[in-house]
């Protein structure tokens, strides 16, 4: 009786232990791609990789892209200016943001409504010459953080000259306002 329970014991244990020898091997770069490039193919010797005289496999030089893998795509740069981030009593948090990149700005406010209701953000940016773009966004009640942003706009102009303003109010008649955010808004102690 004791036999069988140790050797399940022991078959437990090992079963167990092969995602552990898997970490701990680590991943097989030389080889991704190919469904056998894990950690644990490579350490058991199953890969097809190509291996160094040690046996350990053979890994591209530092900053080297293998013939036939793309390496990783280059991101756009986008620039921001934003606002301090601001909270009302009523349970809202807000940071209100003009975002430049690829030749086009665009407003981006972030929020967080802890208020327990439903709440409508309307958020304005404008530009030089009078250019002002428009949306409004519902704001669910719940306390996963979310965005409301404007369509992307051609740039006309220096980037300083726009601004963003986030507006979150009560959807019903009175449309009460709960909080103001702007681009370009004065945190506490700032005057």
């Amino acid at each position: 009786m004791n036999l069988r329970l140790i050797g399940i014991g022991a078959g437990v244990l090992i079963i167990l232990s092969l995602p552990l020898a898997g970490a701990i091997a680590g991943p097989d770069f030389a080889g991704q791609g190919d469904g056998k490039g894990g950690g644990l193919f490579s350490a058991l010797g199953l890969s097809d990789s190509p291996r160094t005289s040690s046996g350990a496999p053979a890994r591209p030089a530092a900053g080297a892209v293998e013939p036939g893998k793309p390496g990783p795509a280059e991101q756009p740069r986008t620039d921001s200016r934003c606002g301090h981030e601001l909270s009302s009593p009523h349970g809202l948090e807000a940071q209100t943001c003009v975002l430049v990149g690829e030749g086009h700005t665009w407003g981006r406010s972030y929020y967080r409504n802890t208020s327990g209701r439903a709440l409508d953000a309307v958020l304005t940016m404008m530009g030089p010459a009078g250019r002002t773009v428009q949306i409004r966004c519902a704001v669910g009640a719940g306390d996963e953080p979310g965005l409301c942003e404007t369509p992307k706009e051609e740039s006309a102009g220096d980037p300083d000259s726009y601004s963003a303003v986030a507006e979150f109010a009560v959807p019903d008649d009175e449309g009460e306002l709960l909080l103001r955010s702007g681009s370009n808004s004065s945190g506490p102690g700032d005057g």
